[in-house]
């Protein structure tokens, strides 16, 4: 039978990039902790599907006060001419950071290399969905994926998918510039790099 540190050790194992053994310092750093840290951390955690709401434009997560906009979305500020595709929202807050004034689109995920019919988890059809309602003030799409074979094979499978779009509405398809190193996760990318690279989009 499982005990409960084996269990919550295998909730942790389902966050990104956490194996066996880090899971199980997670649960041992709470196990150690004050009766108060471990209530505050779960009324966190519970307050997240009350709080937090996802846009219904670009699908960012964000806190909500009632309005099914985030503030990107709903800024009258923003450049709606410049659309850019990432992979995730953390993705947002690293662009965010070099001084990019267009608005996104969230994709939810990368295109398998293996297995380029399994978008399941991606939104490639909200995607087209969420393009036509801009057609007329939409002129360039900057493809914000990252620099690996992963990364790379997105970009192209979503250059395909929306290029007969693109080309009957005069709209430019860009990627980021090669100031992001190869293997680079734009979430993790310092802002100078990630300027740079929107300079450089190609």
């Amino acid at each position: 039978m499982r005990d409960s540190i084996d269990e919550l050790a295998e909730l942790f194992k389902r966050f990104p990039g956490i194996g066996e053994r880090q899971a199980r310092r997670f649960v041992y750093y709470l196990i150690e902790r004050n009766e108060e840290f471990r209530r505050t951390l779960s009324e966190r955690i519970t307050s997240l599907s009350k709080q937090v709401t996802q846009c219904r434009e670009c699908y960012r997560f964000f806190q909500t006060d009632g309005n099914d906009l985030c503030d990107i979305c709903a800024s009258g500020s923003r450049d709606r001419s410049v659309v850019m595709i990432v992979e995730k929202d953390a993705d947002i807050i690293a662009v965010e950071k070099s001084g990019f004034q267009g608005t996104y689109f969230v994709l939810g995920g990368l295109i398998p290399i293996a297995d380029e019919k399994n978008i399941r988890h991606t939104r490639i059809d909200k995607l087209q969905t969420f393009l036509l309602k801009k057609r007329t003030d939409l002129k360039e799409l900057v493809l914000g994926f990252p620099m690996n074979p992963s990364g790379d094979f997105t970009d192209q499978y979503v250059r395909k998918v929306l290029e007969a779009y693109a080309s009957e509405n005069s709209i430019r398809i860009a990627s980021l510039g090669r100031g992001l190193s190869t293997g680079t996760e734009l979430e993790y990318s310092d802002p100078e790099t990630i300027k740079n690279a929107l300079k450089n989009r190609a």
